[in-house]
């Protein structure tokens, strides 16, 4: 029910497209993206002397790993190893100063390494100026530039007085989405999907199961050897060629829940069968033939009520595997089209594909690991919980 109501209420209050690109970059990690340009000209500015600021500072760009790494740089380029002391901030980004040359190559150091000790001299500049930071705008009769403000160190602004902010509670993905937005969508789209396939795979086994075991003889042997067939070939190896004969440009949401609905009947019918041939003799059933109903009369009238209940379980099952089955078809790069809409598959095939697992971007692919698995649960847990309502050996 959380689940459902997140994907209906969500959207209303946050009504941005899904797919729709919002960063300029990929991985943003989770959290509150205030603009730049209004905080320095569209806000009023805020002196407040908090005595922490500099550690904060100091702490946000100089982290245990990043003085572990300024170690092994400053021992690399020749100081010794005892006059590096990691907690001595000013003596540390003095000796940084001193020796670092991002021109300079050290044998053994990968190129990706060399990339990310120049960001953290980037990142290090004027660290423990104490000044302020001018602001400069080109004057349009000269062309030079001249000071038009100062931003000082003790300078703050109230968020709720900048125009532009955006929250991002899981950050941003490859293609620099809402991953939050995308995962609501993706949901909704499973959760479709899943509907989807499981009425047809149910109705499909529905039928043949009704059929095959009511009527017994040569229709019984027909379905039986049709469901063997099926049965004896994986259904998800199936699934996989289906999925590929039918091509990307035409696997849309629906088709993909149809192909998962049409491969996934079998146990359904099996199931079925079995329930109709304990029942085909019941008394009440034999007193309907000696009244002359009809075939699909007792059918629907006599033994389907008597399963009704199995049935919706079997529903509830199935609804849960077609959401895991397009889920191991979208990682497997036969899902839906990547251009309509997304799913909790596609989500998945798009993390891997960029590395999120390796790169430990975990906002890229755990939420979905998450809605997928309290999908499955709570569906189970469903299925359970019926089970001892309809069930009088367990209710008792």
């Amino acid at each position: 029910m959380a689940l459902l109501l997140t994907v209906i209420i969500y959207p209303l209050f946050v009504p941005n497209p899904p797919l729709e690109i919002i960063a300029q970059g990929s991985f943003f990690p989770p959290g509150t993206y205030v603009s730049t340009y209004d905080t320095v000209f569209s806000s009023n500015a805020y002196i407040l002397n908090l005595p922490d600021a500099e550690a904060k500072r100091i702490a946000a760009k100089l982290g245990d790993q990043e003085r572990k790494d300024i170690k092994d740089y400053l021992v690399l380029v020749g100081v010794p190893e005892d006059q590096i002391d990691t907690t001595n901030t000013i003596q540390l980004l003095d000796q940084w100063t001193k020796n670092y040359d991002p021109k300079k190559n050290i044998p053994g150091m990968i190129f990706s390494k060399q990339r990310y000790y120049q960001r953290l001299d980037k990142s290090l500049a004027g660290l423990l100026s104490t000044e302020g930071l001018i602001l400069a705008a080109k004057n349009v009769d000269t062309g030079t530039l001249e000071q038009v403000g100062q931003i000082n160190q003790s300078d703050y602004v109230n968020i709720k007085e900048v125009a532009s902010v955006r929250t991002l509670p899981l950050g941003t993905d490859n293609f620099g989405r809402d991953v939050l937005t995308e995962l609501v969508k993706a949901t909704s789209v499973s959760l479709m999907i899943g509907l989807i396939a499981g009425l047809i795979a149910t109705f499909i086994g529905l039928v043949l199961g009704l059929l095959s075991g009511y009527i017994g003889g040569t229709v019984d042997d027909v379905i039986m050897f049709i469901t063997n067939l099926f049965t004896v070939i994986p259904s998800f190896v199936l699934l996989i060629l289906i999925s590929y004969s039918v091509g990307q440009e035409h696997r849309g949401a629906v088709m993909v829940a149809t192909v998962i609905g049409f491969t996934s009947w079998v146990w359904t019918t099996r199931a079925v069968r079995s329930q109709v041939i304990s029942l085909r003799n019941r008394d009440h059933v034999n007193l309907s033939k000696l009244s002359g109903h009809s075939l699909f009369f007792i059918i629907t009238h006599d033994i389907l009520p008597y399963i009704a209940s199995y049935v919706v379980m079997a529903l509830i099952l199935q609804i849960s595997s077609a959401i895991l089955a397009e889920a191991s078809l979208s990682v497997l790069g036969l899902g839906p089209k990547t251009s309509e809409v997304p799913t909790l598959g596609l989500m998945m095939n798009w993390a891997m594909i960029y590395q999120a697992q390796i790169l430990g971007k975990w906002w890229a692919y755990f939420p979905v690991l998450i809605v997928i698995a309290l999908i499955t649960f709570s569906m189970n847990l469903m299925n359970t919980g019926l089970d001892q309502v309809f069930n009088p050996a367990l209710r008792d």
